[in-house]
């Protein structure tokens, strides 16, 4: 089990939005729409992205790193690590 199984359908949906807004933006520019215009929709699209990924870490920290830092050991060591690596990423994205 996956620690987003509960907020699947809100993951989902916020997906189409974010979808959505692409297809918008993809619009906008083949529609020759003023840059800051497009540009506004690309903030976004990328904070509506940005909110995905974050209830995804938090549902990984909750779910998978809790259940691993109780079973301890190496196991533990290696959710961390990957948890870590994870957040270095959003946060240089």
């Amino acid at each position: 089990m996956n620690g987003y199984d509960g907020n699947k359908d809100d993951l989902q949906k916020r997906l189409r939005r974010v979808e959505g807004q692409v297809r918008g933006i993809a619009r906008m520019i083949d529609e020759d729409k003023y840059c800051i215009d497009i540009l506004t929709q690309v903030s976004a699209a990328t904070k509506a992205l940005e909110t995905v990924a974050l209830s995804l870490l938090g549902d990984h920290l909750s779910h998978c790193v809790a259940e691993a830092s109780a079973e301890g050991g190496q196991v533990a060591a290696e959710k961390i690590r990957e948890a870590n690596d994870a957040i270095a990423r959003l946060v240089r994205s």
